[in-house]
């Protein structure tokens, strides 16, 4: 099974939130160098992601969210509203 690999979002150093330097085309070589901040879903955890992913994929439905993780409509909505917590406290930190 091939590990993921996920995108450090912490500086392993001194654990504030990094930002992305460069961004670089492996096709035509082209690099966009710059500051650029995280996109907040990025600085979710990859459970979270998942989620999110999947919850979208259900078109929102927390009913069909339940089916799929099978727990509880109340679980389900719990999770979700530590998710929202979550991106409201990253949002608030960015700016």
């Amino acid at each position: 099974m091939e590990k993921k690999t996920t995108l450090p979002i912490n500086c392993p150093s001194c654990e504030n939130m990094l930002k992305v330097k460069t961004l670089h085309c492996d096709t035509c070589g082209t690099s966009v160098n710059g500051s650029f901040n995280l996109p907040v879903l990025t600085c979710l955890s990859l459970d979270e992601q998942d989620f999110v992913l999947h919850f979208v994929k259900q078109s929102g439905s927390l009913k069909e969210m339940s089916k799929h993780l099978d727990l509880s409509y109340p679980s389900v909505r719990n999770i979700l509203d530590s998710i929202i917590e979550k991106i409201n406290q990253l949002e608030t930190h960015k700016q």
